[in-house]
């Protein structure tokens, strides 16, 4: 099992149930991948460096979590087509 962190940049337009909703959305993916969670960071709404979808701030969230090496690629699939998920980076972690 490899340690990974899932960056999500979420529409500052919705509503907050709607916004966690996305985030167990992505939770739901990870753990079908075979992962689990250890972590979700929620920093809040910040101003994106750049306009995206005609919107500049968004809601940013980090999770961490640990998977084997081909579920990166799967749950970037489902995130991908998510609805109000404007931008996603996964990250390998590194170990030290």
């Amino acid at each position: 099992m490899n340690k990974y962190e899932l960056a999500l940049v979420v529409n500052a337009k919705i509503e907050d149930d709607a916004r966690a909703a996305v985030v167990e959305k992505a939770k739901e993916y990870i753990t079908r991948a075979n992962g689990t969670v250890t972590e979700v960071e929620e920093w809040g709404k910040k101003r994106l460096a750049y306009e995206i979808q005609k919107m500049n701030d968004g809601f940013f969230y980090f999770i961490q979590f640990d998977a084997p090496a081909t579920a990166p690629a799967e749950i970037e699939n489902h995130v991908r087509i998510m609805d109000n998920v404007l931008r996603f980076l996964c990250v390998r972690k590194d170990e030290a």
